[in-house]
């Protein structure tokens, strides 16, 4: 709903999303079949990311310059209505529907 209220609010230009690869170290950089430069990115309210290097990107052109929606995402073992934070390196949290936590695949919860 977000995302529905800030495209709105910016009125989306008339040249369509695009997809690539991320650029650089700082995640603000796409090429795909045109390179695109200092990108915002766009991400839920309380959650901070720099997508890595060689990540799919999409980019969404806006009135006012292009924004990136995120990273396509990677196949998970989730079931429908779970949720998992992961990084680069290899660490994770997963909330699962029964009510646990596994951090790094730790059981945490429901005691």
């Amino acid at each position: 709903m977000w995302l529905l209220r800030y495209m709105t609010k910016n009125s989306l230009s008339p040249r369509g999303a695009v997809k690539g690869d991320v650029q650089g170290q700082d995640g603000t950089a796409v090429l795909s079949s045109g390179e695109h430069k200092n990108l915002r990115l766009c991400q839920p309210y309380g959650v901070a990311s720099i997508p890595p290097e060689g990540a799919c990107a999409v980019v969404l052109p806006l009135d006012d310059g292009e924004v990136s929606l995120g990273v396509l995402g990677q196949e998970q073992s989730l079931s429908e209505g779970e949720l998992m934070l992961y990084s680069k390196g290899g660490a994770s949290i997963v909330l699962k529907n029964d009510g646990r936590v596994l951090i790094n695949g730790r059981e945490y919860g429901n005691d």
